[in-house]
């Protein structure tokens, strides 16, 4: 156990393999973070810091973003792909101090630096997983930017904006409820984490995955990849997609899905009744047939009771009958964007 979860676990925190499974109370941490105001920690997420003269240009070359746009006041998401244009991981991307940073699932970290490293050949850059040296908090709530601004000097109003002060990087999420992630050295995450449970309950891991699934923010994990088209998970809704940057790996494919005609699949918010939680990957089909007609992207226990989903599905399939996920009826919901 490392330092920064040394101490969490001396305030109440149960882990298991880099996540917080909670503080002992699941009730009582769903109810907060339906209803109030919530802290996180975010070690479930892993950093790859990327430096060396070349480090633009050469992520320019791999990802759906424009990566040049990143300024230091800014965050945007993109999507990695292999050649046929299928996802191989989801980025929280960021510049600062002349270096550019991807957040992943940390379950993909490892292998992802991996590939990443296959393609520098000659470029100067250097891929180094900084997630050991760096704590990520989560703040959610509506009080969450009172809680905030006596530890930060400039709060970040608009989706994605990102700001800076002495205690670390503070990115506005978008989502409906304000949400924020703060991005700080190990040497400071205890004071910050000390003052802000002040006015905001820690809870677990799941909790934060059920924001951002009410923030339709999709994730890929080892079971997903390579199974999505990123217009599938809505990242072209996430302003994920930049379609006159020029090549990188599965543009092509990309681009023809953009251009061609309507995305014949997309990523709904819904709601799975039952015991047994959805796990990502799972197929979705049409009660009374086997085909699948959907898979699930993220997944998360609802505080109203059974679980809140992201799942891929044909839009046809939509209308087309009754739902089924994991034995149990699919429920449709509302997106906080629009699909066109």
């Amino acid at each position: 156990m490392n330092q920064w979860h040394t101490f969490l676990a001396s305030q109440g925190a149960v882990i298991s393999d880099n996540a917080v499974l909670g503080f002992g109370n699941k009730e009582a941490e769903l109810s907060a973070t339906a209803n109030g105001a919530i802290l996180a920690d975010l070690s479930h997420l892993s950093l790859l810091q990327l430096s060396g003269e070349d480090a633009v240009s050469f992520l320019q070359g791999q990802v759906t973003n424009d990566v040049k746009q990143l300024n230091g006041s800014n965050s945007q998401f993109a999507g990695y792909c292999n050649p046929k244009g299928r996802l191989l991981a989801l980025f929280l991307a960021y510049a600062h101090d002349s270096k550019l940073y991807l957040q992943l699932d940390g379950r993909l970290a490892e292998a992802i630096a991996k590939r990443l490293r296959m393609y520098v050949l000659r470029s100067k850059v250097v891929i180094e997983d900084i997630s050991a040296s760096t704590v990520r908090l989560g703040v959610a709530g509506t009080n969450a930017e009172q809680a905030l601004a006596g530890l930060f000097a400039g709060i970040p109003q608009r989706p994605l904006a990102m700001s800076q002060s002495g205690n670390g990087l503070l990115i506005r999420l978008p989502g409906e409820l304000p949400r924020f992630e703060i991005i700080c050295a190990v040497s400071q995450a205890e004071k910050l984490w000390s003052e802000l449970q002040k006015s905001l309950k820690p809870v677990g891991t799941s909790n934060w995955e059920w924001l951002e699934i009410q923030a339709g923010i999709p994730n890929v994990v080892p079971r997903t990849q390579e199974e999505f088209v990123p217009q599938m998970i809505n990242l072209d809704a996430l302003d994920g997609i930049n379609y006159k940057k020029g090549c990188y790996t599965g543009q092509e494919i990309v681009a023809r899905t953009h251009y061609l005609g309507k995305v014949k699949r997309r990523t709904q918010l819904a709601h799975v009744s039952g015991s047994n939680q959805p796990q990502p990957g799972e197929d979705v089909l049409l009660e009374g047939n086997d085909e699948a007609v959907g898979k699930i992207v993220r997944s998360a226990p609802s505080p109203a009771g059974g679980f809140d989903v992201l799942a891929e599905l044909r839009l046809e399939s939509m209308e087309a009958g009754r739902l089924i996920c994991n034995g149990g009826p699919l429920a449709l919901s509302h997106l906080p964007y629009r699909l066109d």
